[in-house]
């Protein structure tokens, strides 16, 4: 069977040694309106850059290309209509409207068309959950499939595992809208010390490496539901040649990244919170020791997103003006953790410790050696950076493909890491306390930090006034 696309698991379309950015070419130069340099595709016209996504009876484009396209394609033409523009060009180049279909040359068309489709559905499910899209999907099939009986059930399969995924990603979405409404309701709730019934960290979970692990838990769980395109999609501008519309003007469809990054506010005030809290200076001491314990725990495994809340959270001046407070702590193992996630040099020791976990993770014997998740808003912020820092057409009007690519291996690399399972297993009665125990507003934050030690100086004796 010649130049039949070979089946990859979708793991290793992305990670970084299987991500090529090497389209080869036989020659430089252009070919069929697509310019390389040096072997790489850099720019095109986006209609040439759809053909090129096509497969015909005997191409099938690079796995690299397609993740690359289908990422970055969303900036310049909503995926329906692309998949509308696939599917009627794949109509006229294999006469699949004719009265009498040319069998043989379909079969050899027909398992690439499905191939095709099968990782547009497996890596961007969410694309899918618009009508149109389903519509074009089985146009397609019911066209080539007079031909092979079998591609009925491709097709079956195809859409059983989709609904599957969909399934199970929207599950974890009303999971997540449950949870961040019961817990702002909470929020409001605590201007003032609460009284004495409130739980607290320690008396769910004493050992910080438990702890670390069920952040790891969080983290991973919410991670698995961000979809790649939601990073395009946070920044979707006007195309310029496009002036009528924004892209998805409807919504930004970026809803999992964003109740993300409110977990990690949470985390944040969740630590401030469980240190303010105590009466005794002791007992703040211990807190914030075991949380420092948690955090660096938290660095061995890998999860710098909890990590960075935690040290968030301790920074935060309800916390750091407490001085009699960490006079008691062994602050030694504190300013280890700060030095890594010092944020000079743009983040210089963070970004070598990210390296050396990523390098670990793809050399990995076990699940728990796999484990990457990255400090999330440096991320964002990272591929915010590239997408404003590059434009996205030539002044030739041409795609810039060169930055997609850079794009593509960014955002590749966050898929490989958000696909770890997680090692440790869940204690769900943590993992409640976490998301649900009740945290202080910012102005509550002060009340009870004040409360604890009292004002220094008369900007804090005003606050104090003031919030009373």
């Amino acid at each position: 069977q010649e130049g039949m696309p070979q089946t990859l698991s979708s793991t290793s379309m992305f990670t970084p040694c299987g991500f090529s950015p090497h389209l080869h070419t036989s020659k430089e130069g252009e070919q069929g309106g697509l310019i390389f340099q040096d072997g790489n595709l850099t720019s095109a016209s986006l209609d040439a850059l759809i053909q090129h996504l096509i497969p015909t009876t005997d191409y099938y484009p690079e796995k690299a290309y397609i993740f690359t396209f289908l990422l970055s394609s969303r900036l310049f033409i909503e995926p329906h209509e692309l998949l509308s523009r696939v599917c009627h060009k794949c109509i006229e180049q294999q006469r699949l409207d004719d009265p009498v279909l040319d069998k043989a040359r379909i079969r050899k068309f027909g398992p690439k068309i499905l191939q095709l489709l099968t990782e547009w559905t497996e890596t961007f499910p969410y694309d899918f959950q618009e009508e149109r899209m389903i519509g074009h999907l089985k146009d397609m099939i019911h066209r080539i499939a007079p031909c092979d009986e079998a591609y009925w059930k491709k097709m079956n399969q195809l859409l059983q595992a989709l609904n599957q995924k969909l399934a199970t990603l929207g599950h974890g979405q009303e999971g997540i809208v449950k949870i961040s409404t019961a817990v702002s309701d909470k929020l409001v709730a605590f201007k003032t010390k609460p009284p004495s019934i409130q739980r607290e960290i320690l008396s769910v979970c004493s050992d910080p490496y438990t702890l670390a692990q069920q952040l790891t838990h969080v983290e991973l769980e919410r991670l698995s539901h961000i979809g790649p395109e939601e990073f395009v999609q946070a920044f979707v501008h006007k195309d310029p040649l496009d002036g009528t519309k924004t892209c998805f003007s409807e919504q930004k469809k970026t809803s999992n990244l964003e109740a993300y990054v409110k977990w990690f506010n949470r985390l944040c005030y969740l630590v401030a919170t469980e240190i303010c809290m105590p009466a005794k200076k002791k007992q703040r001491a211990q807190v914030i020791e075991f949380f420092i314990d948690v955090a660096r725990e938290c660095f061995n495994i890998g999860n710098f997103n909890s990590l960075m809340a935690i040290i968030s959270g301790m920074n935060m001046s309800p916390v750091s003006r407490l001085k009699k407070t960490w006079s008691k702590v062994k602050t030694a193992k504190f300013f280890i953790l700060e030095h890594q996630m010092d944020p000079t040099g743009n983040f210089y020791n963070y970004r070598t410790a990210l390296r050396g976990a990523a390098h670990r993770s793809l050399t990995a014997h076990s699940n728990r050696e796999k484990i990457v998740i990255p400090f999330f808003s440096l991320l964002i912020k990272d591929i915010y950076f590239l997408n404003e820092g590059c434009a996205n057409r030539l002044p030739n009007g041409h795609v810039n493909f060169e930055k997609f690519l850079e794009l593509a291996k960014q955002v590749g690399e966050f898929i490989t890491w958000k696909q770890v399972e997680c090692p440790f297993e869940q204690d769900p009665n943590i993992i409640h306390y976490l998301h649900t125990a009740p945290i202080f507003t910012e102005d509550g934050l002060y009340l009870a930090s004040y409360e604890s030690e009292s004002p220094e100086n008369q900007t804090e004796k005003d606050r104090w006034k003031s919030l009373r």
